[in-house]
């Protein structure tokens, strides 16, 4: 099962670029994740609802062949990474590969989101998209080492 980010934003610092490839380096074999940046729409005059629409004809292609996609929204379900955890354990039985949409600075199309399997929030803090982008990473490898009972995450 592959995963994939489809994230909203270009030019990310190097921090984060450095943070992502270290997480998407440590990831198990059977469990690749990368992640795809895509354009964000020039603002301009333009409605929400206009940027919006346009980036969700970026994403949609970024994310095909992904049989099952997670929407990041602060509306989102707030989950543990035990919870993550469970969750990526029982995508990995039931297969196909998993996409996570990061929207850009008006957030995601409302038709994305309709469509999504799934919304989760990382945080109930406001993150910038890049600190997002690392910390889905992060978790991500992260719910990995509990599934596969690697010392890097602790309880206690």
């Amino acid at each position: 099962m592959k995963l994939v980010i489809a994230a909203v934003g270009h030019k990310m610092p190097d921090w984060v670029a450095a943070g992502c490839s270290e997480y998407i380096k440590r990831m198990p074999r059977e469990l690749p994740l990368s992640v795809v940046e895509i354009k964000p729409e020039p603002r301009g005059s333009r409605t929400r609802e206009q940027l919006t629409a346009a980036e969700k004809v970026r994403i949609v292609p970024a994310i095909a062949g992904c049989g099952r996609v997670v929407a990041l929204d602060e509306r989102g379900q707030d989950l543990t990474t035990q919870q993550l955890a469970q969750r990526l354990e029982g995508w990995m039985r039931e297969g196909g590969d998993t996409a996570f949409l990061i929207g850009g600075a008006d957030g995601l199309d409302p038709e994305l989101k309709a469509r999504a399997d799934d919304m989760i929030r990382l945080s109930s803090l406001t993150l910038p998209h890049a600190m997002a982008r690392l910390v889905l990473c992060e978790q991500l490898y992260r719910a990995a080492s509990v599934i596969r009972n690697h010392p890097y995450h602790r309880e206690g």
